[in-house]
């Protein structure tokens, strides 16, 4: 028999807000949040924008309540991970609980200081921080910090790794193998990063303006975000009301190169295709994409015609939330996933900002205008990745 996983509660952080709430006005309002970097010292400080959070290391502690040591990519999950998984976290003690968590910078950013004093002393001053730099240890700090041990698992799958770790988590419970899981991912800036995007000549020296057919590149973003999904009887145990469910999921791999996309989408196609077929609805039947949509020329162009093909010409609205929080790697399908329950909770669409000139390879062009009041019942989430590992999740309203 197979179980539905339902999402009851949602965490999140970006660059436009700490929490589920404030992220929900930082969209309605079209809060700008993309610009010079604060905490990241970089070479880049005043030449390549992002999408920054806000707060310190020590703030970031101070929100999760956990240890100001920690990397930044463990702060950001755990204050995520903290609002979707507080309220339920002592009715939910004697179920069966997971906690998949995605990253793709680990602990880069404190063994970036290592590498820097080295270089510049010749002496390794701080091998503690190094002990954190691969990415299962993010995930292990988090899961003891919150004591989720019954099923705790990392994935990194470049920008599909959150989508992923949702996917997966969807699938135990659909399985009865947890009652419980906590999903999504998490990603910090970095130094690594930012040169290493530079160097692919895919960053935009402006504030990004994907599906443009003026598009320069993307806006890289730091953030996490997590949806706490249960059963129908964990569910009705802990109290708790179903917002929407994981209803479809697929992921599929074109193949085509190590960071761009198939020209034509391939591998979009088949996770969007793919992804529709299991939730059991028809492409006529979705009432917005959450699209990838990084800014990038190949990215928009690939997934726009993909898109194009599985619609038939019927696309439903589309917009990037990217153009908001920037592209917060490893976070971005978790973060993504936040958004899409909030569309459902709320009946609202976000717009694709600073879009201003249809792109010239596909008829259809995104929402640009925030849209409120709508009858919203299923969401399909795009998150494409490198190496062609593609990923689509639909959400469902609680019965729709």
């Amino acid at each position: 028999m197979r179980h539905k996983a339902y999402i009851v509660n949602t965490g999140v952080i970006t660059a436009i807000g700490n929490n589920t709430q404030q992220c929900k006005e930082g969209l309605a309002s079209g809060k700008n949040a993309i610009g010079k970097p604060r905490f990241l010292q970089t070479h880049w400080q005043n030449e390549i924008p992002v999408a920054e959070v806000p707060l310190s290391n020590d703030e970031l502690a101070a929100l999760a309540g956990v240890s100001s040591g920690w990397p930044r990519t463990a702060l950001l999950s755990a204050v995520a991970v903290k609002e979707a998984w507080q309220p339920y976290r002592e009715s939910a003690q004697e179920l069966r609980c997971g906690f998949f968590s995605a990253n793709t910078v680990g602990g880069m950013d404190l063994t970036e200081n290592v590498y820097k004093d080295f270089k510049e002393t010749g002496t390794l001053s701080d091998i503690p921080s190094m002990v954190s730099h691969e990415c299962g240890a993010i995930t292990e700090l988090v899961a003891g910090h919150f004591g989720i041990h019954d099923f705790v698992t990392t994935i990194s799958t470049a920008c599909s790794s959150s989508a992923n770790s949702i996917m997966m988590a969807a699938q135990m419970i659909e399985a009865g193998m947890l009652d419980v899981a906590v999903a999504g991912g998490a990603d910090c800036l970095s130094r690594f990063t930012l040169n290493g995007f530079n160097t692919l000549m895919i960053l935009d020296r402006q504030q990004c303006q994907p599906f443009d057919n003026n598009r320069r590149g993307l806006n890289l973003g730091e953030g996490a975000g997590y949806v706490l999904m249960m059963s129908e009887k964990a569910a009705g145990q802990c109290n708790a009301t179903p917002i929407c469910s994981v209803s479809g999921y697929a992921n599929a791999n074109d193949a085509y190169h190590q960071t761009a996309s198939s020209p034509d989408g391939i591998g979009n196609k088949l996770a969007m295709q793919q992804a529709m077929a299991q939730a059991g609805i028809t492409p006529a039947e979705v009432s917005y994409i959450n699209l990838h949509g990084t800014g990038t020329a190949n990215n928009d162009s690939s997934e726009g015609k993909a898109i194009e093909s599985v619609f038939a010409g019927q696309v439903p609205p589309a917009s990037s939330t990217k153009s908001f929080t920037g592209h917060t790697l490893g976070a971005s399908g978790g973060v993504e996933a936040v958004f899409s329950t909030i569309a459902i909770a709320d009946g609202i669409l976000f717009p694709n900002m600073r879009w201003q000139t249809q792109m010239e390879d596909i008829s259809w062009k995104p929402v640009t205008e925030m849209r409120t009041g709508l009858d919203i019942r299923h969401v399909l989430s795009n998150s494409f990745g490198f190496g062609g590992n593609c990923s689509s999740l639909v959400f469902s309203k609680f019965n729709a």
